[in-house]
């Protein structure tokens, strides 16, 4: 009885501690590893990675997992966590929230960062190259600017900084990038035209990031001008101009004459005035990339916007997952400088690797400390987690798959296209994109495409002789484009090519039964009137009876006054040989042909 009593007290021990260790939360970081996270909840390593490959996720020991899905192996695990707090030394800094905490008396005035929106024919690209007198319409194609260029102009003084972002609706991505470090958008409509989807795309982009819009109402010179009904029809998506009531800012402005062009400038140093734009240039520098490419002979190298600080020759950085110093640094004109102050875009080199557009750049004190923070961005990067793509993975896959090399100029090109043709959806058929890149074709690119059967597409860029001929050999086909828009109409083209054809059925001729002469296993003789169109001899056919099909058969042997014959018409009297339904008299023989037809799906 003793022995039983001290067996219950260990019993009710126990579960009074395994409650009370339910009840405790443990605390998980934004993102740890699996032997980590394993070791933090006291399971085996095995248990936590069958946890995450059931929930759709592949991880091994050293991989690591951000919180949300860390907090999901938990719960299995019946125990309750909450996120850890960040720590103050971000990996990446912000320069909003760092100009938010400094001492007023630091800050100075900065240039204006300006992005130019609108659709792609309403002269934009035109109305850049007038403001900063140079040109660059001739290296372009089609008048679209097929990468973000950044660029500077002086007025009465001051400073303005110009991004040009690509003006067709499949780059909403860059363009919403763009907005997040620009001050101002000035949106270009043609007065001789309408608003266009384009146009509203550029609207929304920026009232999401609640940035003030000047209206550039262009093309005043021509006949069809009509600068009223550009403001009538931008009202009505919250553009009201200032002489209607409003708050927008219009200006009639001519990209060909330069008439209005002073005007549209002093209008933008009057907006940056009440946007009060400070930042201390005796920060460490922090930038964002605009752009990026491969350079022959300086390697990786991108175009810098400067959010604050001042960036200078030889200073260390992390950038992304990447490290680097500046090894060279150029200003838009192409000069050597010795400084960027911020709302200054600057051309540098020195990267361990190529950033994407997007990413941020940090001055750090050493290489050390910028090798240690890479090495930490490439983690959280690489971080494996729960996604709404695994679980609402499709029960089957696409039937047909069109494979694609692509290789473009710079990376935000590179970027543009690939999250354009990611959007393009078809029930049937996909793209795969099995490899991507930037620079010119190489061999490489024509072996990998040939050996899963994909073809490449070139985006402003070359062949390599020895591409070319390798290309020819394994007859691996590749295209080349200056305008992104035609590259992504003719992948669509290319996956509706892809799917089979429809089959439509086309009426020929239909046939009154007047007699059944004679009706055996599986074929009918029978008389008859054609009614409309033609009879053909080996024709497929359907059995009428009022308005319900009943059945179908074939036209095997058509005889017209005791001769065979090949085709009877309207108003001709003939007998029929016909195989499969039994039909009866009065009842309507309808001669069809199948026809193949294109497919015309709209992706």
């Amino acid at each position: 009885m003793k022995k039983q009593k001290e067996e219950k007290k260990d019993k009710e021990k126990k579960v009074e501690n395994n409650t009370s260790s339910k009840k405790d939360i443990i605390k998980l970081p934004a993102f740890i590893t699996v032997k980590e996270l394993a070791e933090t909840l006291k399971a085996s390593v095995s248990d936590v990675i069958s946890i995450l490959i059931k929930n759709g996720v592949s991880a091994a020991i050293n991989d690591t997992i951000d919180y949300e899905t860390a907090a999901i192996v938990a719960l299995d695990l019946e125990i309750e966590t909450k996120q850890e707090k960040p720590k103050k030394d971000d990996l990446v800094l912000d320069a909003k929230k760092i100009l938010a905490k400094e001492d007023k008396k630091n800050l100075v005035d900065r240039p204006s960062v300006v992005t130019i929106m609108g659709h792609v024919d309403h002269g934009k690209t035109l109305l850049l190259d007038t403001i900063r007198q140079s040109n660059v319409i001739a290296s372009e194609s089609g008048g679209i600017t097929q990468h973000i260029g950044a660029y500077q102009v002086k007025k009465n003084g001051k400073m303005i900084t110009f991004l040009d972002t690509p003006g067709h609706e499949a780059f909403a991505a860059m363009r919403a990038r763009g907005a997040s470090v620009t001050d101002i958008v000035v949106l270009v409509v043609a007065a001789d035209d309408k608003v266009q989807p384009q146009t509203i795309e550029s609207i929304k982009h920026a009232q999401a990031a609640k940035l003030p819009i000047i209206v550039a109402i262009n093309k005043i010179d021509k006949k069809e001008a009509d600068p009223e009904r550009i403001k009538k029809e931008l009202s009505e998506h919250g553009l009201v101009p200032e002489d209607w009531g409003g708050k927008t800012i219009f200006v009639p402005v001519s990209a060909k004459t330069k008439e209005g062009i002073n005007n549209l400038l002093e209008m933008i140093l009057l907006t940056a005035e009440m946007e009060e734009l400070k930042v201390n240039p005796k920060d460490s520098a922090l930038g964002t990339v605009l752009e990026s490419h491969i350079d022959k002979g300086k390697g990786s190298v991108a175009t810098i916007l400067v959010l604050n600080g001042t960036l200078k020759p030889m200073d260390n950085f992390v950038i992304g997952e990447f490290f680097g110093k500046v090894r060279t640094m150029d200003d838009f004109l192409g000069k050597k400088i010795s400084k960027a102050t911020p709302a200054m875009p600057v051309i540098i080199s020195g990267f361990s690797g190529l950033p994407q557009v997007g990413d941020s750049l940090q001055v750090v004190k050493d290489e050390q400390e910028a090798r240690i923070k890479a090495a930490e961005i490439i983690k959280m990067r690489n971080v494996k987690k729960i996604s709404p793509a695994i679980k609402n993975k499709p029960t089957q896959d696409k039937k047909y798959e069109l494979k694609i090399i692509l290789k473009a100029d710079v990376s935000g090109s590179l970027e543009a296209l690939t999250e354009s043709l990611g959007k393009i959806e078809n029930p049937e058929v996909a793209v795969n994109i099995i490899n991507e890149g930037v620079g010119d074709i190489i061999e490489s690119d024509v072996f990998h495409a040939s050996s899963v059967g994909g073809e490449i597409l070139g985006f402003q860029v070359k062949v390599t002789p020895a591409a070319r001929k390798a290309a020819k050999q394994a007859k691996t086909k590749i295209t080349l484009y200056k305008v992104i828009y035609e590259l992504i109409q003719d992948v669509k083209e290319k996956m509706i090519a892809f799917l089979p054809p429809e089959i439509k059925e086309v009426s020929e001729g239909k046939l009154k039964i007047l007699q059944i002469f004679r009706s055996g296993k599986g074929e009918t003789i029978l008389g008859g009137k054609v009614l409309d169109g033609h009879i053909y001899k080996n024709s497929k056919a359907k059995v009428w009876r009022g308005d319900k099909e009943i059945g179908q058969g074939v036209i095997v042997n058509i005889k017209k006054v005791n001769k065979d014959v090949k085709e009877v018409k309207k108003g001709d009297e003939c007998g029929l040989n016909f195989r499969g339904i039994k039909p009866a008299e009065q009842e309507i023989i309808e001669a069809v042909k199948e026809e193949r037809l294109k497919r015309t799906t709209s992706l």
